[in-house]
């Protein structure tokens, strides 16, 4: 399948940052890859004017709701309204710092279906539970919580973070990341084994230029969900190379 390659800036961004979505757009001719970013909300509608469909865009976070009286929350229709094709839910850092649970990212990612976005549904374990060897058990039940029936590879794909590899610089070796995607995969075929064969599993964990070409070439990495080297167009077209 063809893979995609998913920048998630985290909040980081102002309008003057939109200057590198530009720079993307620019050097995106002929890119071996689908790509996604996904900034802050703020600057969606913006983003959308500026690269008018070279690339799609997403939201990081949706509210299960469709609208009501739920202050600072934004609805995967408000984020589809804006120009969104996509929206992350389940991220750790959503699943951390304002504890959510894999039944509400359940429930987002029913609201992104509900508002025509594709939900990218994150899952990983902390360094803790990996070195208690306890990955495996950890990514199945997030991945059995939360992936609501109904997932298909149309409207989901599927992240894996490894938490104690978000922002540290450390990343899984190639083969540990292949092998961890493979028993995702093998969880995914317990349900259906055709949707498991095409359904999206990403790699996220400090993805960079220099080791991005070797986790794609991976057989069951299907991209990456890309943090701090999504902020800069330079390295972030240089890792959609690295998808060839």
């Amino acid at each position: 399948m063809r893979k995609l390659v998913a920048g998630n800036w985290k909040m980081n961004g102002l309008a003057a940052s939109l200057g590198e979505l530009s720079a993307l757009k620019d050097g995106l001719a002929g890119a071996p890859c689908d790509v996604l970013v996904c900034p802050p909300a703020t600057l969606i509608a913006q983003a959308a004017w500026a690269v008018k469909g070279a690339f799609a865009l997403g939201g990081q976070d949706c509210h299960f709701e469709a609208k009501g009286a739920f202050t600072g929350d934004i609805a995967a229709e408000m984020l589809k309204d804006a120009g969104a094709s996509y929206v992350i839910v389940g991220h750790s850092e959503r699943r951390q710092y304002h504890s959510e649970s894999s039944a509400d990212v359940a429930k987002k990612a029913q609201a992104a279906w509900r508002a025509g976005l594709k939900a990218i549904i994150c899952l990983g374990e902390s360094l803790e539970q990996r070195k208690a060897g306890s990955a495996n058990h950890i990514c199945a039940d997030q991945l059995k919580e939360s992936v609501p029936d109904g997932a298909t590879p149309a409207n989901t794909v599927i992240a894996y973070e490894p938490v104690w590899a978000i922002g540290t610089g450390l990343t899984a070796t190639p083969a540990k990341v292949q092998k961890i995607h493979a028993f995702i995969r093998s969880q995914l075929a317990k349900k259906d084994a055709n949707i498991s064969l095409l359904t999206r599993v990403l790699y996220g964990g400090s993805v960079k230029p220099a080791n991005a070409a070797e986790l794609f070439a991976q057989p069951d990495v299907d991209g990456g969900l890309i943090g701090g080297a999504a902020l800069v167009a330079s390295d972030f077209l240089d890792i959609c190379a690295a998808a060839r």
